[in-house]
């Protein structure tokens, strides 16, 4: 049986994160940063990016596959586009400087491209979108992990790149549109998750070394191992394969660091593009068409008792404002993962509210 999720104060989550991660090594003000990132994936509602990823963060600070300090190494900069070299760094925080970075020049050059290679893992992706939406700037983050292969390309049950998720944002009158997808029919994350409990995917996502659809985990694991299968499935995986590709080359490609140099280390190749609509049509009139169509989208017709459309980041939005008022579920595992590191590192868990 699967025990009851815990909710906890916000601050109280950003607190004890914080002092875990300064304790691991990590500056402060870094350490700040990552954990805020990380438990706002958890108060959207995505779990399996948020503090989960705590205990692996930890481990990878102590044992150096993480980088405590340091900044990222200009390889290049032209003003409207530049390269870093990440060093391992932390991921989420290279990702916030990246965007604070962009989001300053896309004044003066009205559209910025910022691409990162040797990062570490970014986490969620849809936490950094509001970090340009709420400044009226539309955000395109994209990243891939060159030294992992899980997901399958179309036609094949070899797995041969990762989910590679792609998130855009886009201010509108109201609330931003925050999209976040990946290339393939589910998650690592997901999938480790299922197969940890013992339990089977909600669907057919994976192909077995047989070429079959699979809902079991087990199948990640035989010899020759299956795949998670690239979105679409058997049936229009060519859609998720071509947009693997494409991220692959936005985040391996242009930063000339990928999967043909054979990396080890457990990161990211990161793409960001930040985009300024004064420079364009002006943020009034895009606000305008982008506010016109997530309304209508959401007021379109639908079938009798069924729920009205949801926008992407409608459901993240509704389940962040219901935690900041009443505090975000956690399973019981996330803060049984990180209890070890706070008595390892001294710092005191916050207690569950009532």
């Amino acid at each position: 049986m699967t025990a009851k999720p815990q909710r906890y104060q916000v601050s109280e989550l950003n607190r004890y994160a914080t002092a875990l991660f300064h304790a691991a090594g990590m500056p402060r003000d870094r350490a700040a940063i990552v954990a805020e990132l990380l438990v706002e994936a958890d108060a959207m509602g995505h779990d399996t990016h948020g503090l989960n990823l705590g205990a692996k963060y930890l481990d990878h600070l102590q044992s150096g596959i993480m980088a405590a300090t340091g900044e990222p190494e200009v390889i290049s900069d032209r003003g409207a586009t530049v390269l870093w070299d990440g060093g391992y760094l932390s991921g989420v925080w290279l990702t916030w400087k990246a965007i604070q970075t962009a989001c300053e020049r896309a004044r003066q050059y009205g559209t910025v491209t910022l691409s990162i290679r040797r990062s570490h893992h970014i986490a969620c992706l849809a936490t950094f979108l509001p970090l340009a939406t709420e400044q009226g700037l539309m955000i395109t983050l994209a990243s891939s992990d060159p030294s992992v292969a899980a997901v399958a390309p179309f036609g094949s049950f070899e797995p041969l790149f990762t989910p590679n998720p792609l998130a855009v944002g886009i201010p509108t009158e109201g609330d931003p549109i925050l999209i976040d997808i990946s290339a393939s029919a589910t998650t690592m994350g997901l999938s480790d998750r299922i197969k940890d409990g013992g339990e089977h995917l909600p669907g057919p996502w994976l192909i077995d070394n047989q070429g079959q659809a699979s809902d079991d985990p087990a199948v990640l694991e035989t010899d020759p191992p299956g795949a998670l299968q690239p979105l679409g499935g058997l049936d229009r995986g060519h859609k998720g394969f071509a947009l693997a590709l494409m991220i692959e080359a936005l985040t391996s490609g242009l930063p000339g660091y990928g999967r043909a140099d054979g990396p080890t280390n457990w990161g990211a190749g990161v793409y960001l593009q930040v985009i300024d609509p004064e420079a364009f049509g002006g943020l009034d009139s895009f606000s305008q068409q982008t506010g016109w169509l997530a309304d209508a989208c959401r007021a379109a017709a639908v079938p009798p008792g069924q729920a009205p459309v949801r926008i992407p980041g409608d459901g993240a939005l509704a389940r962040k404002r219901l935690a900041l008022a009443e505090g975000v579920a956690l399973s019981p595992t996330i803060m049984d993962n990180l209890a070890p590191w706070g008595e390892r590192l001294g710092v005191a868990a916050p207690a569950s509210m009532a």
